[in-house]
C-alpha cells in the first residue's frame, strides 16, 4: 500500500503537466500519417526524460521510447496520436487551431497519459525498482489507412516494434462513464471491421421504354430486403454482428434508367467465423438480382481485426487498478462494435485495452467522434497510474 500511495503521489505531482500536454495536443490536431508536429512534440518531451531512448519516424510519424533496466521481460504500452476530420464546436480556451481537424476520440489524452507514464516509469528505473524493459509506443494513424489499406498498428508491427515484447497494454477514453470508473472485458471486445463494395449491373435504357431493358434500381429493392434480413435471419442471435449500408450511388438523369447501382457498407463482428459468414451472406444477397436479368460484382476489404483482450493481462490491470483506487468502479462488458486497430497488436501477442471513464459532469452528451467531444481531465493522472502500475506488475509476473 505504501508503494501504491507513493505512485499516486508522484503522478499527482505531474498532473499540471499532463493537462498542459493534453491541451497543447488538442489545439494542434493532425490527421492519420500526418502527425508531424505531434511527433516532434512527443519526441521533444521524451528526450527531456533521463533514461529514455527515443526512436523516431517509425511507420512515418510513429515513435518508440524504451526504458531499459537490466535483464528481464519486455512489456509495451501503446497510445495513438492521430485526430479526425471534424470541425470542433467546443468553446473552451484550447479549441483546435487546425480548422476541420479535431481530437474527437481522445487521442490527445492517450498521448499525454503515455508521456506521463514514461516520466513515472523512468523514475522507477532510476530508483532500481524493476528489472526488464518497457516500450512506449506512440502510434500514428489509428483512424485511417494508407494507400495499401493499412493503418498505423500493422505498419508499426511490420517495422518490428513488437519483436521480443511479451505483452502489451493500452487504454481508451470512455465518455459514457465518469471519472472513477473503468470498463473492461475479457476476450472479443471491439469489432472486426470490413468494408464491402458491390455493384448491381443491368442494361439500363430509356425511362419511356422500361420494358426494353433491365433496371438495376428495381433489382436494388430485392437486394435490400435480402441484405437487411441477414442479421435477423442468417446470423445466430447469440453472435455479435451488424451489417450496414452507408452509400448507394446511381443514375445521371431523370429520363435515363442507369446501367448499374453501386453499394458500399460495413460488416462488423466479433468472431472470425461470423466475420467470414457475414461476407458470404452479403454475396448471397447480391445473387438475388440474377433471376431478374441482372449481374453483380462484390469485393470485401478486410479492415482491423476484433480487439481480443487477454484474460490474464486484464487480470493484471484489474488488480493494479483496484489496489491503486479501492473505490474504483469496474464495469464488465464489451466496448461495442466500433473498430480499434490495437486489435492487430493483441493478435500478435497477449494484450488488453481498458476504457477509462472521462465523462464531463455538465449534462451534455459528448460522444466519441462528435464535434463536442471533451473529457474531464481528472482522468489523466488515473490513466497514468493504472498503466504504470500494470506495466510493473507484468514485468514481475
Amino acid at each position: 500500500m505504501m508503494v501504491t500511495n507513493e505512485l499516486i503521489g508522484e503522478v499527482m505531482a505531474i498532473e499540471g503537466q499532463l493537462v498542459s500536454w493534453r491541451r497543447h495536443l488538442h489545439q494542434y490536431p493532425e490527421l492519420s500519417f500526418q502527425e508531424y508536429q505531434t511527433a516532434d512534440f512527443v519526441a521533444e518531451k521524451l528526450k527531456e526524460i533521463e533514461g529514455v531512448s527515443v526512436q523516431e519516424h517509425i511507420a512515418n510519424t510513429g515513435i518508440v521510447a524504451t526504458i531499459s533496466a537490466g535483464e528481464g521481460k519486455t512489456v509495451a504500452i501503446r497510445a495513438d496520436m492521430d485526430a479526425l476530420p471534424i470541425m470542433e464546436k467546443n468553446q473552451h480556451s484550447f479549441v483546435s487551431k487546425n480548422p476541420g481537424v479535431m481530437h474527437a476520440c481522445g487521442h490527445d489524452a492517450h498521448t499525454a497519459i503515455l508521456l506521463g507514464t514514461a516520466k513515472i516509469l523512468a523514475e522507477k528505473a532510476r530508483e532500481g525498482l524493476f528489472q526488464g524493459t518497457i516500450k512506449l509506443i506512440f502510434q500514428p494513424a489509428e483512424e485511417a489507412t494508407d494507400h495499401e489499406g493499412l493503418s498505423g498498428a500493422p505498419r508499426m508491427i511490420q517495422e518490428g516494434v513488437l519483436e521480443n515484447v511479451e505483452s502489451i497494454i493500452a487504454l481508451h477514453m470512455c465518455p459514457w462513464e465518469p471519472v472513477g470508473t473503468i470498463q473492461m472485458n475479457d476476450g472479443y471486445s471491439m469489432a472486426n471491421v470490413d468494408v464491402f463494395h458491390g455493384k448491381i449491373k443491368a442494361t439500363g435504357g430509356h425511362s419511356g421504354y422500361p420494358h426494353l431493358g433491365t433496371d438495376p434500381i428495381w433489382m436494388l429493392g430485392s437486394f435490400l430486403q435480402a441484405f437487411y434480413g441477414i442479421i435477423s435471419k442468417k446470423i445466430s442471435a447469440l453472435d455479435t454482428a451488424v451489417a450496414s449500408i452507408g452509400q448507394i450511388q446511381t443514375g445521371t438523369a431523370s429520363n435515363i434508367i442507369p446501367e448499374e447501382v453501386s453499394i458500399t457498407g460495413t460488416l462488423r463482428s466479433y468472431s472470425p467465423e461470423v466475420r467470414d459468414q457475414l461476407a458470404k451472406e452479403v454475396e448471397q444477397a447480391f445473387k438475388v438480382v440474377e433471376p431478374f436479368g441482372g449481374s453483380y460484382t462484390f469485393v470485401v476489404e478486410r479492415g482491423e481485426p476484433a480487439l481480443n483482450n487477454d484474460r490474464e493481462v486484464n487480470e493484471v490491470i484489474r488488480n493494479a487498478a483496484t489496489e491503486l483506487y479501492p473505490e474504483l468502479k469496474i464495469v464488465q462488458k464489451p466496448f461495442g462494435l466500433g473498430g480499434e486497430d490495437f486489435g492487430y497488436m493483441t493478435r500478435q501477442i497477449p494484450g488488453a485495452m481498458f476504457f477509462l471513464g472521462c465523462a464531463m459532469q455538465d449534462g451534455i452528451s459528448r460522444d466519441l467522434h462528435t464535434n463536442t467531444f471533451d473529457i474531464d481531465e481528472r482522468c489523466l493522472p488515473m490513466g497514468v497510474s493504472i498503466l504504470a502500475a500494470s506495466a510493473l506488475r507484468l514485468l514481475k509476473q
